[in-house]
Parts: C-alpha cells; sequence; structure tokens
C-alpha cells in the first residue's frame, strides 16, 4: 500500500499549498469481515475533495460528513461505521480521523526512503468508540529512527488508555521489464496501474524513452553482459520479453548470480525444456530453488490473446507467486476471502 500513502502525501503537499487544510482518515480496527482491511487510507480536503478510498466506495461520503468537525476544531477523533445493516459486508470499520499536516522535513525523508526502498512504520493511537476524542494520531517512524506526527496536538509518547494499531509498510512492488516492443509498453501500463514501479531495461541500441513507457520509473539501454542488478531478491518480479532465445538466455544466466523470486520468459512452452538445459550447460551448480522461480512461458493460462490480455494473465500469476495463492475462481471458495 505504499503507493496509496504516496498519493496521500503528494495530494496534501499541493493542497497545502493551496492553503487548504487536511485531514486522514485511517481504518485502525474491524470487527468481522469489510472490503478493505485496517491499514487502508484516505486523504480528505477542506473543500471535501478526496485522494484514497477505505472501502469500495460506500463509506466514503459519511467519513467527509463527519470530518467537518475536525477541520473545525482540529480535534481527531474516532468513529464507527456499521457495514452489517448498510453495506452487507458483516463488519464494523473504527476509523480514526485526524488533522494531517507535513512538514517539508518529512516530505524529504518521505522521498529518500522511497528512493532507498527502505520500510516504513505506522503507529497509530486510538480508541475503539464512536464520536469519541482524545490524544489520538500517528506517528510515522523511518529505518533512520526519525519519526514525526501529523498533529500538533498528539503526544504520541502519553499511551494510556489508548489502543495502538502498527502497520509496516512495505517499498512499493518493483517490476523490472526486460524489452522494449510493443508487448512490454503494454504490460508497464497495467503494472502502473498498480502502483508498481517499474524499470525498463531496452537494448543498448534501442531508441526508446521513458516518454515511451507509461508509468515507467526509468527506462535504460543495456545488456546482459554488462547489467548489475540491485536489491531484486526481495518484493521484485522480472519479465524477460526480448523475443529473442539468445537474449532471454544471457539475461537468465545473469540473473542466476541472483535470487528473484519470479523470472517470467516470453516464449513457446516447447523451448523451456532447452532453456533449461542449455542453463545448466553454462551454470551447472544452478539450484532447483532458481529454476522454480522461473515461469515460461509467463502468465496464467486464461485464454489471452491481445498484448493487453497477456499483460494481465502475467500480472496475475505474479501476484499469486508472491501472495503464494494458487489461482482458481473466487466462486469455489466458502469462507473469507482473506484468511
Amino acid at each position: 500500500m505504499n503507493h496509496e500513502l504516496k498519493e496521500i502525501i503528494k495530494q496534501a503537499a499541493i493542497n497545502q499549498q493551496k492553503g487548504l487544510k487536511n485531514v486522514l482518515a485511517t481504518v485502525v480496527h474491524l470487527e468481522g469481515s469489510s472490503y478493505r482491511k485496517p491499514g487502508v487510507r484516505m486523504l480528505i480536503s477542506e473543500d471535501l475533495s478526496s485522494v484514497g478510498a477505505v472501502s469500495g466506495g460506500c463509506v466514503e461520503k459519511e467519513i467527509k460528513h463527519r470530518a467537518k468537525s475536525v477541520f473545525a476544531d482540529n480535534k481527531p477523533k474516532m468513529i464507527t461505521y456499521d457495514g452489517r445493516y448498510k453495506l452487507g459486508c458483516e463488519g464494523i470499520l473504527y476509523v480514526l480521523i485526524e488533522p494531517f499536516l507535513i512538514s517539508d522535513a518529512f516530505l524529504n525523508h518521505f522521498s529518500k526512503v522511497n528512493v532507498n526502498r527502505e520500510t516504513i512504520k505506522i503507529e497509530s493511537h486510538f480508541t475503539a468508540e464512536n464520536e469519541a476524542f482524545g490524544n489520538f494520531g500517528s506517528v510515522i517512524t523511518f529505518e533512520s529512527k526519525e519519526q514525526f506526527i501529523f498533529s500538533e496536538s498528539f503526544n504520541y509518547q502519553h499511551k494510556k488508555e489508548v489502543a495502538i494499531f502498527s502497520q509496516i509498510i512495505q517499498p512499493s512492488f518493483r517490476l523490472i521489464i526486460i524489452g522494449g516492443e510493443h508487448d512490454a509498453v503494454k504490460l508497464c501500463k497495467v503494472a502502473a496501474t498498480l502502483g508498481w514501479e517499474i524499470d525498463v531495461i531496452t537494448c543498448v541500441k534501442d531508441s526508446k524513452q521513458i516518454k515511451d513507457f507509461p508509468g515507467a520509473n526509468s527506462v535504460n539501454g543495456d545488456s546482459p553482459e554488462s547489467i548489475q542488478f540491485k536489491n531484486i531478491e526481495e518484493n521484485t518480479a522480472i519479465v524477460i520479453m526480448n523475443h529473442s532465445y539468445v537474449q532471454d538466455l544471457k539475461y537468465v544466466i545473469k540473473l542466476s548470480e541472483y535470487r528473484p523470486k519470479y523470472i517470467g520468459i516470453l516464449g513457446a512452452p516447447n523451448r523451456r525444456e532447452r532453456l533449461f538445459n542449455e542453463l545448466f550447460e553454462f551454470v551447472p551448480d544452478l539450484s532447483d530453488e532458481f529454476l522454480d522461480n522461473i515461469y515460461t512461458p509467463a502468465g496464467l493460462h486464461i485464454g489471452a490473446q491481445t498484448p493487453e490480455e497477456i499483460a494481465v494473465s502475467i500480472v496475475a500469476e505474479i501476484l499469486s507467486v508472491i501472495r503464494k495463492k494458487e489461482p482458481f475462481s473466487l466462486r469455489n471458495l466458502t469462507g473469507k476471502i482473506h484468511n
């Protein structure tokens, strides 16, 4: 959910420049089931525009209405929303609404944290009551131990008689696309809608630029002989789509020096055995674990035909791998979707 937090902070900074107050609404507790879980947030500005969501769209209007008092008196408060009678979600949401004022120092730290792909810890202090006022608010802690609060009235060191919702936010999921053709552009677009951080590696001779890949973080020309990967063992997927067996093989050989969790390769099923056999010729001590992380042909078998559909199937497979879920239709599920 790092990408949602990025959007909230970006918009909050814009609102502040316009002279508009902001409040932050955070789901800090849940009884029963709901569309989304504790830790989701939405930013509400003084003109009642908003960024982010805490549900499928049903709760947000009421939260905006009940946030008006926070704009008026700058006092954070707790509210509840009983979805059992209004949404059919069989749950009660507990939402912390707090003034949201961000400093330049915080923005600088937040920017560095995202560049360095560091984790963030957020602790929200609350009480599980409706229309309750008190020493409520959130404190954000970076890996450098720097801490920031968003409400001047919040004393986060005073923890008496409050509950604390603690959340560790990982860096945005990273996708490395190796290839520069039309299908690579489509995969970049689809992945960008999920808030993934996308880096594209094209051929050295390829003249494509970042404007050719909407949503990409970077676009660079490189080769399997010279490329150096960094921090790809966790929270990262790699999709190779060169349309060249030789180039694909070279990149996989290079990747054998690392331990990424997902390597997807475009191509026909009948070349998988050839790829693995030749891999062993170049890297005899290749581990089974590394081979298990190679998915070729990349994507789930959903009948995808167009580049856009193939991109969806690849993104879906990546999600199933990193979430450790075996794909199947939800209509075959009994019980809860999320444990």
